[in-house]
């Protein structure tokens, strides 16, 4: 389904809901993994701004995951499981080369988030659709959202201004 289109359903809304898990899913276990899948000597080199940044990005994610999946409970959906996730990235990628590298993975992973809740706010407004769980509070729980997404890239840019 595009974005572009209107929400139509129930199970349409439950499967963009589970889209929006597995994305925080991801954020969530990449900012955990970054700082001990560097290399050992540059490890060290990550100031505390940096560490803070990828602690807060995992709380946040993980914030954001648990407000997801209660939206999609009261769609009587399921969601994939975190250690599903974190097993698969584990395995998909690499560690990252440096701090810098870790920046631009995270400033990515807030934008990508930024983008599909903007895009699944806009679908669903523009949907006509009487949905199973309280659209007010749908809309709302993916406004906050997308503005924590819009600081935390917002964060990151202001980090790699600072380096620059």
């Amino acid at each position: 389904m595009s974005l572009g289109q209107r929400v139509s359903s129930d199970h349409q809304l439950a499967r963009l809901l589970q889209i929006g898990v597995v994305l925080e899913e991801v954020v969530e276990s990449r900012a955990a993994h970054h700082l001990e899948s560097l290399p050992a000597e540059k490890r060290d080199a990550v100031d505390e701004e940096v560490r803070e940044l990828l602690v807060e990005a995992n709380e946040e994610s993980a914030d954001h995951r648990e407000r997801l999946e209660a939206l999609i409970d009261d769609l009587d959906a399921e969601t994939v499981a975190y250690e599903e996730i974190n097993a698969l990235v584990d395995a998909q990628y690499g560690p990252p080369e440096d701090t810098d590298g870790v920046l631009y993975d995270q400033l990515c992973n807030e934008e990508t988030a930024y983008k599909f809740y903007d895009d699944l706010i806009d679908a669903v407004e523009a949907s006509d659709t009487e949905f199973a769980l309280d659209r007010d509070r749908l809309l709302e729980t993916l406004y906050d959202i997308r503005e924590e997404e819009k600081d935390g890239a917002e964060e990151v840019t202001e980090i790699m201004e600072h380096r620059a």
